[in-house]
Formats: structure tokens, C-alpha cells, sequence
């Protein structure tokens, strides 16, 4: 059983976690043998709503969250996160990516991993290095920024706001909850849009 924690709060950006949801969800095109545990998780129990306006009501807080290693912890964007409202998750990110637990941080989220100061010594990508400097004065991962949509190094991943298809492809390769040729297609068929990749998708499933 893999757990995927999903942080949630206010001004959440929905379209970044919409196709990681909607997959371990439905679990349409997921090995049938994988359990996958979606948990949303947030600072207190209290309601919150989304950049479009959605209410989500965590399931548990950071508090009462118990991870374990090769769990998963999601960080979407938001417009809170250079506020530092939410540093608590930030320092515990900090603990568990050092204890095995799997990050995922998009837009925003990124910036404040990296004021903490976790991306310095990973492989990472954000909206730019340039950003992050603007932004973090505690970054000092200049060497380590890859120009790509999303970069996977070791247990932690990140992308750009831009690419929340890129940003669930490298997570859901992390799981190994796809089979490879069906992950493959997947993103084939979502990047490129073309029908041909469906075919293949529906022919990896058989």
C-alpha cells in the first residue's frame, strides 16, 4: 500500500494535480495489484478552497499524518506559498525527504522548498532560476537547476506550474503503478495529442 498524501490550501491551482487525481482515482489505466491510498492533508481540519473555487475538506492534518517510507507527499501551487503561512509543511518536508518519504512540488510550491533550502543540493526545476533568486533568498542551488518541466532527483520531484502532465508523469513513473508502456503512451497521448497514442494505450492495457 502506497500512501499519497495531497496538501490542500487556499488558493490551491486545481488544474496542477487534476491528472494525478483523476489516474489514482479512477485507477483506469493502474496495475490492478497496486493499492494506492489518496490522502488529502492539510494544516488544520478547517475547509479549504481552490484557485476555482472548489472546497475541499482534508481528510487529516500534518500533525496526525503518519508517513512512512516510500510514501508520497504532493505540493501544488498556491498564492500562499511565499507568505510563509505554511511553513510547518515545509519543515517537515524537510524531515521526511531524508527519510525515504517521495516529494512532489509544482509552481509555487517549489519556490518555498526552495527558500528552505531543500533544492540546493538536488536536481530541480521551477518557473526559473531567476525566480527563485528574486524570490528565495536562501536558494543557492543555481548549479543543480535543470531547464526542464519537471526534474526527478533520487525521492524528489518538481516542475514548473506549466506542466502538470510532466508533473504527473515523473510521479506516477516514481510510483510504478503504470505498466511502463502504458505510462509511455499515456504522456505520449496527453503531450502530443495525437490519436495514435490512444490506440497504443488501449492496446498496452490488454
Amino acid at each position: 500500500m502506497i500512501n499519497c498524501y495531497i496538501y490542500v490550501l487556499d488558493t490551491l491551482a486545481d488544474w496542477e494535480i487534476a491528472y494525478l487525481t483523476s489516474e489514482l482515482n479512477s485507477r483506469r489505466f493502474l496495475i490492478k495489484t497496486k493499492e494506492i491510498n489518496l490522502i488529502t492533508i492539510g494544516k488544520t481540519p478547517d475547509p479549504i478552497t481552490t484557485m476555482g473555487g472548489i472546497k475541499i475538506i482534508p481528510e487529516t492534518t500534518i500533525e496526525k499524518a503518519d508517513f512512512k517510507e516510500g510514501d508520497f507527499l504532493i505540493i501544488p501551487g498556491s498564492d500562499k506559498w511565499l507568505s510563509g503561512e505554511h511553513h510547518e509543511i515545509i519543515e517537515l518536508t524537510e524531515k521526511l525527504i531524508d527519510k525515504n518519504v517521495n516529494i512532489a512540488a509544482i509552481c509555487a510550491a517549489t519556490a518555498a522548498l526552495a527558500n528552505r533550502g531543500i533544492l540546493n543540493n538536488r536536481k530541480h526545476t521551477s518557473g526559473g532560476k531567476d525566480f527563485l533568486k528574486i524570490f528565495c533568498p536562501n536558494y543557492k542551488g543555481d548549479d543543480n537547476y535543470v531547464e526542464k518541466a519537471a526534474v526527478a532527483d533520487r525521492n524528489l520531484i518538481t516542475a514548473t506550474g506549466l506542466a502538470p502532465v510532466d508533473f504527473t508523469y515523473e510521479i506516477l513513473r516514481k510510483m510504478e503503478v503504470m505498466k511502463p508502456e502504458v505510462l509511455e503512451n499515456w504522456y505520449q497521448l496527453y503531450t502530443t495529442k495525437e490519436e495514435k497514442y490512444f490506440m497504443s494505450l488501449m492496446k498496452a492495457l490488454q
